[in-house]
C-alpha cells in the first residue's frame, strides 16, 4: 500500500481543523493539524520532505494566509508542496492574488466533506510529487 500522503492543515479556527482532518483522515490521508502561521512555516522548515499538501486559511492574525504562501512558494526547497487555500472569501481579487503569489488550488470552506476529499484527492493525482 502506498504511504499516506501528509496534509498541513493551517486554520486559526480549530473547529475547522479537527473537522478538516476527520474528513481527510476517513480517506486515509495523514495530517498535521495547525492554528497559526508562525507554527505553520516551523512545521513546514521540519518536514518539507514529506507534506505533499497545505490547506491553507488566508485570514489568520500575525502572519496571513498569503504571507505564508510567499513564504513557501519563493523558498526552492519547499516548491514541490501544494498550497490550496482554503477560505471563506471568494471575491475573484482574492482568487487573483492567490493565483499570483502561486497557489496551487483555491477551495471555498462552504463546501461538503465529499467535495474536499473529491478536490484534494484530484490536486493530489495531477501533482505527484
Amino acid at each position: 500500500m502506498p504511504e499516506a500522503k501528509k496534509i498541513l492543515i493551517v486554520d486559526d479556527e480549530p473547529d475547522i481543523v479537527i473537522l478538516t482532518e476527520k474528513f481527510l483522515e476517513l480517506e486515509n490521508y495523514e495530517t498535521i493539524p495547525c492554528t497559526n502561521g508562525n507554527d505553520a512555516l516551523q512545521i513546514i522548515e521540519q518536514e518539507h520532505n514529506d507534506i505533499a499538501l497545505v490547506l491553507l486559511d488566508l485570514m489568520m492574525p500575525n502572519i496571513s494566509g498569503y504571507e505564508i504562501l510567499k513564504s513557501i512558494k519563493s523558498n526552492e526547497k519547499f516548491k514541490r508542496i501544494l498550497v490550496v487555500l482554503f477560505t471563506v472569501k471568494s471575491f475573484t481579487e482574492d482568487i487573483q492574488k492567490g493565483k499570483e503569489l502561486g497557489a496551487d488550488g483555491y477551495l471555498v470552506k462552504a463546501v461538503s466533506g465529499k467535495e474536499l476529499l473529491s478536490y484534494v484527492k484530484t490536486i493530489l493525482e495531477k501533482h505527484p510529487s
